[in-house]
């Protein structure tokens, strides 16, 4: 009898850790913290123990063999809090060869402080990890699915006129963000879970298991330099420079190590997301951008970060365009991800031409995707493609603008283009 809470909303790496509980003897589920881990790994146990809880860490870091269940599989929840655990389920796992004995859950990357020896064996065969995101608007009801990424790849989409989602309700997703806590949260208070995740993060998290102390207001200036930067390819002088340029004080970031290692902490608590540039045979240069594109793993931590509000975007296209193609950007990289897949940018440095992104799909096959806030834009973004699939060597097996504010999922009668509201997107 699984432990699966009531008014669970069913997410797609369900699908995974059910097969690969299967297949190994230990899942090991990673993401920022309010993503859902706990809630979905419950799901799939039968048995929890959660490591914040004292008696539980007490008894794991005498021997976390004193906290193993026999109700398998069994979540520990936090696992990272005792390292020791790890090498205990890789061991437990290894005993009889068993499937399906643990999940862990962990909102923070290990990394060993100086001198210490806590983990010990990778658990490549035993434990297999699976990166959990915030909720895609497929998972939370707000995308009705008429258009499958899958079923453009076949070359079949369900065409006809759906919901037509208005600029205000479109900004509201964008600040609420796919925190499972914030799906149902009253409008007025949709942005409050997103400040406080950024301000548990300055206060609290950043601090963690760190060997060196770093500077709150820093990583404040960081974090509100790299949401301006959202969606763009920004180096990191172009951060310090952000940061020089709007922010007074005595204490800035000032060199390129500072911002890496800022943006290091940032990264083993899962709050990084770029996008990796794709590498692909294009005609007009030789030049093409290797640089990701930048982003934070819901774009509502942006706009916390920036104090934006629903009013505010509307008020500035601008921005609400950088950040409407975050959140697009966030769910091609959750259901590329479910399909085993992976989500790229293209630019080409010379010529400008680029590609917003492009979603890789496991057999290789890929295609290529502009993305525009509202419908007026389409024409522009058409050409874009076309340009790119004439002058790519490899040829997109198809191409398709994700708009915003539109009322139809269609196809371009003259260049086979799919056009496709975010709200009707799934994997």
């Amino acid at each position: 009898m699984s432990l699966t809470k009531d008014g669970y909303r069913p997410r797609l790496i369900d699908e995974r850790i059910a097969r690969y509980l299967r297949i190994f003897g230990a899942v090991a589920v990673e993401g920022p913290k309010w993503c859902g881990k706990t809630w979905t790994s419950l799901n799939h146990a039968n048995s929890v123990s959660y490591v914040t809880e004292k008696s539980v860490r007490n008894n794991a870091m005498v021997d976390p063999k004193y906290i193993f269940s026999k109700e398998r599989p069994q979540l520990i929840d936090e696992w990272q809090i005792v390292p020791e655990i790890w090498d205990a389920v890789r061991n437990e796992c290894d005993s009889d060869h068993g499937k399906g004995k643990f999940i862990l859950t962990g909102s923070t990357s290990l990394k060993k402080k100086r001198g210490e020896q806590k983990v010990f064996h990778t658990g490549t065969g035993r434990i297999a990890p699976l990166r959990m995101h915030p909720m895609s608007l497929y998972e939370s009801g707000d995308s009705t699915g008429e258009a499958a990424l899958t079923g453009m790849l076949q070359n079949q989409v369900q065409e006809g006129f759906v919901r037509k989602v208005e600029l205000d309700e479109l900004a509201k997703l964008i600040i609420r963000g796919g925190w499972p806590e914030n799906i149902d949260m009253a409008e007025e208070d949709i942005g409050v879970i997103p400040e406080s995740y950024i301000e548990a993060i300055v206060t609290q998290d950043m601090h963690e298991r760190q060997s060196r102390k770093r500077s709150p207001e820093k990583m404040r200036m960081l974090l509100r330099s790299l949401a301006r930067h959202e969606s763009s390819v920004a180096g990191d002088k172009t951060l310090i420079k952000d940061i020089e340029d709007y922010e007074s004080g005595d204490e800035l970031i000032s060199s390129r190590e500072t911002v890496a290692d800022y943006i290091g902490v940032l990264d083993s608590l899962f709050m990084i997301a770029n996008q990796e540039a794709y590498s692909v045979h294009y005609r007009s240069s030789s030049r093409i951008g290797k640089s990701a594109k930048r982003h934070l793993v819901d774009p509502s931590l942006s706009c916390a970060s920036l104090h934006l509000t629903v009013e505010k975007l509307i008020n500035d296209h601008e921005t609400f365009g950088l950040m409407f193609e975050a959140l697009v950007e966030r769910d091609l990289r959750i259901y590329a991800d479910y399909l085993e897949g992976h989500l790229y940018h293209f630019r080409d440095n010379a010529s400008g031409d680029e590609v917003d992104a492009i979603v890789e799909f496991k057999d290789g096959r890929y295609a290529a995707f502009e993305i525009k806030l509202s419908d007026g834009s389409i024409q522009d973004a058409i050409r874009s493609l076309m340009k790119f699939q004439e002058k790519v060597e490899k040829k997109a097996a198809y191409l398709c603008v994700i708009v915003g504010h539109l009322d139809t999922v269609m196809r371009d009668p003259r260049t086979g283009v799919f056009i496709v509201p975010i709200t009707s997107l799934r994997p």
